[in-house]
């Protein structure tokens, strides 16, 4: 009895913010086909616009719970849902040159936040924090990361900038990171890994990659789900600089993915019934309504993103940090685009 009172009010706190993220993916595809007449702008990015907006509506305790939970739970499952969209063949497809390209990008950012670091004169764990931050998965990894990183002076306050700026950083990139895909002349596999192995939370991830095409969207998540797996390496690596001696325990403490196991589950179940026509028709009935799903918890997931998007907190960041964190984004830019130009 008292369990099923602790769920009723987990609902009531949740309920207030996941309306309000609710409305204005509703409100972004109501706006985007006559927006289209004008300029064909992705309902996606109208739902971050539009959260944005309302972001000091969003600031009140009352809807705080419910935009965590869809930028945390719902994002996760609607990234999870995505699978149904992809086969296991298209991730083979990437390569090991893809897989190579990333995984050099990743090595290269995170010893760039070293060398900012050093050069702006901050803590190496900072440079830790930036580096992972931007390499892996923003604040998760910043998270993940500050685990491993020795407490210093101000570590509390590094923390809680990095997972600011990744997201600033990333919502910019969100914008700009496809039309610099355009300008370059990338196709579609090309644009896609760019934005998944460039971009620093799945969220923008998403919204940068859908809104372009479905098939940049789908190249896109796999890409970024490969950096998402390889989160426990590269905290494990950033533990053994500092020669933590708690390493390994402290590092049992990072929650799997489990989204980007249920996505891969998923990819393997749409690859399997894709190849028996038998099931192929009953298959469809469960897949189309799921895939809707998705798609809906990805638009209001993106509205809780813009809600939580203060402008005027961004702008009140010190120079330095920023400069560091801005620094590491160029780095993983920088040599992912050159790597996909000598590529071709």
């Amino acid at each position: 009895m008292r369990r099923c009172l602790d769920d009723r009010q987990v609902i009531r706190d949740v309920l207030p913010g996941l309306a309000l993220a609710t409305l204005v993916a509703v409100a972004a595809v109501a706006m985007a086909p006559p927006l289209a007449r004008l300029v064909p702008i992705p309902a996606m990015v109208i739902a971050l616009v539009i959260g944005i907006a309302l972001n000091p509506i969003a600031c009140r305790p009352l809807l705080q719970t419910g935009i965590v939970f869809c930028l945390k739970t719902l994002l996760r499952w609607a990234v999870a849902l995505l699978g149904l969209r992809v086969a296991l063949g298209e991730i083979a497809a990437l390569g090991f040159a893809t897989a190579a390209l990333v995984i050099v990008a990743m090595v290269a950012t995170v010893a760039a936040g070293f060398m900012f670091a050093r050069w702006f004169r901050q803590e190496a764990g900072y440079g830790a924090l930036a580096g992972a931050g931007t390499a892996v998965c923003g604040a998760s990894a910043t998270l993940a990361t500050s685990i491993v990183v020795p407490d210093y002076k101000g570590k509390a306050a590094d923390v809680a900038f990095v997972v600011i700026a990744v997201n600033a950083l990333s919502t910019a990139a969100m914008v700009l990171y496809p039309l610099i895909c355009a300008v370059l002349g990338f196709d579609e596999q090309a644009t896609g890994i760019m934005l998944g192995a460039t971009i620093h939370d799945v969220a923008q991830v998403v919204g940068a990659g859908y809104a372009v095409s479905e098939p940049v969207g789908n190249t896109a998540v796999i890409v970024k789900l490969f950096r998402v797996l390889l989160l426990l390496p590269v905290v494990l690596a950033i533990g053994w600089f500092f020669a933590r001696r708690t390493v390994a325990t402290d590092a049992a403490q990072i929650p799997f993915p489990m989204f980007a196991l249920v996505f891969v589950l998923l990819c393997a179940a749409n690859s399997i019934a894709s190849a028996i026509p038998a099931i192929a028709p009953v298959y469809l009935l469960f897949k189309a309504p799921l895939v809707e799903a998705s798609t809906w918890g990805l638009l209001i997931a993106i509205g809780a993103l813009g809600l939580s998007t203060s402008l005027p907190a961004i702008a009140a960041l010190g120079w330095r940090h920023i400069a560091t964190v801005t620094g590491t984004t160029a780095v993983i830019l920088a040599i992912t685009t050159a790597g996909l130009i000598l590529a071709r």
